[in-house]
């Protein structure tokens, strides 16, 4: 029975270089595999030029590259692009290209399908498969980096950890898949650029404040009452806000870090006086941002956008406190890219 061959990207550069001393060759090879692996991100060890003959079937023979593949790729009429990415084991998650005049972002899936069950979220209507590698995650970033110079003439700008999955439920490897990414070895993006979204795990939120991580934190609240809050995200039962918002206090005394809150505005569930007090209320205690998100809709219609004058209403109570907030407008809601709508329906 033929054994299972090792994910080369699994290693450590380290690793990489002892593999070849192990060989009988010089370390300094495993510097030059490495940098095909994540700096030119070959897909195959074909692609290694400066590699011998010899030493590329070596690797074929212990290793194998589990790279992704775009199964398909939709483009909007707004330039939005949503790619279908099949992995290795045929497993199937989205990414999005999101351009705007000045920037190019890239919201990228950190599992398959979703460990949380936020009702208005076409994600959690599939059970979560599994976590996605930190070179699946690099992967997605890389695809679209490369389409965002294709058809946008520049490279990616930022990438938003909002695609599917709660990232704080695969926490160790998004955080490797962004020391990747950050890292001159890799794509050399700053950590600043970076943002992790989370619907709320107060102990994940906790570390990554311990961890002195470098990226940003936006935090997916859609309501600061508890009861409108579980009735719209049940798991809230498990991490009440009175836990949520201690351990933001703890990530902004560490980082000193402003949190965005993600927020949509839904007819006949959070559009009335007291939600906004109430959201009011909870950004107080730290430096923060709110953006109010346009709703779209997955289809069973109960969850409907509030109307526009709803929206003025937090915009003017938000604006009165002094907490900054923008309405943003969704893009790429044409091939269901948008915020939500993430599904696989390819």
């Amino acid at each position: 029975m033929e054994m299972k061959k090792k994910d080369i990207r699994a290693l450590t550069k380290d690793q990489l270089r002892e593999f070849f001393v192990k060989q009988g060759d010089k370390a300094f090879r495993g510097n030059q595999v490495y940098e095909w692996l994540w700096q030119k991100s070959a897909h195959s060890f074909e692609d290694m030029t400066n590699v011998s003959l010899e030493t590329r079937q070596m690797l074929k023979d212990n290793f194998v590259i589990n790279h992704i593949k775009v199964d398909q790729m939709q483009r909007s009429s707004d330039g939005t692009i949503k790619n279908a990415v099949r992995l290795h084991d045929d497993l199937i998650v989205e990414s999005v290209l999101i351009p705007t005049a000045t920037r190019t972002t890239a919201c990228v899936s950190s599992q398959v399908g979703c460990s949380l069950d936020c009702k208005f979220c076409a994600t959690a209507k599939l059970k979560r498969m599994r976590n996605l590698n930190p070179d699946e995650i690099y992967d997605q970033v890389v695809a679209i980096d490369n389409e965002s110079r294709l058809y946008h003439n520049r490279p990616l700008s930022n990438i938003v950890f909002m695609g599917m999955g709660e990232p704080l439920m695969n926490y160790n490897n998004v955080l490797k898949a962004i020391d990747k990414i950050t890292s001159p070895e890799g794509l050399g993006m700053s950590p600043k650029r970076i943002v992790v979204s989370t619907s709320g795990v107060p102990k994940m939120i906790k570390k990554m404040a311990d961890d002195e991580v470098k990226f940003k934190l936006a935090v997916s609240l859609h309501s600061a009452i508890d009861e409108v809050r579980t009735s719209i995200m049940p798991f809230n039962s498990t991490f009440p806000l009175s836990d949520l918002r201690e351990s933001l206090q703890h990530w902004y005394s560490k980082t000193k870090n402003r949190i965005t809150y993600e927020y949509v505005v839904w007819e006949g569930i959070n559009d009335k006086r007291k939600d906004v007090d109430a959201l009011v209320e909870f950004c107080k205690f730290a430096p923060s941002k709110v953006n109010l998100i346009e709703y779209n809709p997955i289809d069973d219609g109960e969850f409907q956008q509030a109307d526009s004058k709803a929206l003025d209403m937090y915009v003017n109570i938000l604006e009165a406190n002094d907490i900054t907030v923008t309405v943003r407008r969704s893009r790429g809601k044409d091939i269901d890219a948008a915020c939500g709508q993430l599904a696989n329906k390819s």
